[in-house]
């Protein structure tokens, strides 16, 4: 675990990877969280899919990909390596660590991965992702709106500048309602893929890079839609934050009470099926390359 380069590399390519094949579903998903009562009831996927294609055509789906891409790459990258790290630092813990399976303790093409109690792995998806997620809000914040169509920026930089010149709470805008999605969403990701790995591979013991695989992409993206299903409330509040300017969203506790208003406990849910399509995908792609990397460069 000492190669910080090659995980930062597996990781980078990770995020690559999954931003360019799901950009429409984050756009989209920000599409239908934004509005409120009256823009809101009567917009569906369908329905927000033809208005993007009607004005912008095919290539407007992929609007917001290259601030997606300045975020993800490096935020990836950092999460990946950063929670790598943090796993091997805790398994030198007795409290963390977890006795290795005699039977299994030479299955190469399992997982190159520190092994870490659901407890260990719990409290390192979530403080690795808050970590990550403070240092990257500036650039969350510019994803968010440059998908929006409320904001219509021009260019990149005349977008960041805007935000700059709002101050820098601005740019924390969003930042506890994200620690609430994210120290869970992670911490619940990480203990479901390493314990769905575990069973599988104890069922189905892979031979080959290949079907190992095969196992991380099955497993992450089961993890993915359990978290992601338990923590969506919380992503609807961090995108209302972040794209709507009005005086009831401009605190977490407001937001919470002008959605139950409008929208009542399914406005809590809005954009949900299109984030659990995006995380399954994105978890099933990105897991999946960043320990094969890791696995054809160390075995």
């Amino acid at each position: 675990m000492k190669n910080v380069g090659q995980q930062m590399t597996s990781g980078a390519l990770s995020g690559l990877t999954s931003t360019i094949a799901l950009q429409p579903f984050d756009l989209l998903k920000t599409r239908l969280q934004q509005g409120d009562s009256a823009q809101q009831r009567n917009v569906s996927v369908l329905k927000a899919t033809r208005e993007v294609l009607e004005s912008s055509g095919i290539r407007g789906l992929w609007r917001g990909t290259a601030p997606s891409l300045i975020r993800n790459i490096p935020g990836v990258a950092l999460y990946m390596t950063g929670l790598t790290q943090l796993r091997s630092i805790m398994a030198s813990s007795r409290y963390f660590t977890v006795p290795v399976i005699p039977s299994h303790s030479n299955a190469t093409h399992n997982s190159v991965l520190p092994k870490l109690t659901s407890t260990g792995n719990l409290v390192a998806g979530a403080t690795t992702r808050v970590g990550v997620g403070l240092l990257m809000n500036p650039l969350t914040l510019l994803k968010a709106r440059y998908e929006s169509n409320i904001y219509v920026y021009q260019t990149l930089s005349g977008a960041f500048a805007s935000l700059v010149r709002s101050g820098p709470t601005e740019l924390l805008r969003g930042l506890s309602a994200s620690s609430l999605r994210d120290a869970p969403y992670a911490g619940l990701f990480v203990v479901f893929y390493e314990a769905l790995k575990k069973h599988s591979s104890l069922v189905i013991m892979p031979t080959s890079h290949t079907q190992s695989s095969i196992l991380h992409s099955s497993s992450a993206a089961a993890a993915g839609a359990l978290a992601t299903l338990a923590t969506h409330p919380f992503d609807v509040i961090k995108t209302k934050l972040q794209v709507r300017t009005e005086n009831q969203y401009h605190s977490f506790a407001s937001t919470v009470r002008t959605i139950w208003r409008f929208r009542g406990l399914r406005g809590y849910f809005d954009g949900a099926s299109l984030r659990l399509s995006r995380k399954v995908l994105s978890s099933a792609i990105g897991w999946a390359v960043y320990e094969f990397i890791l696995m054809s460069v160390w075995t």
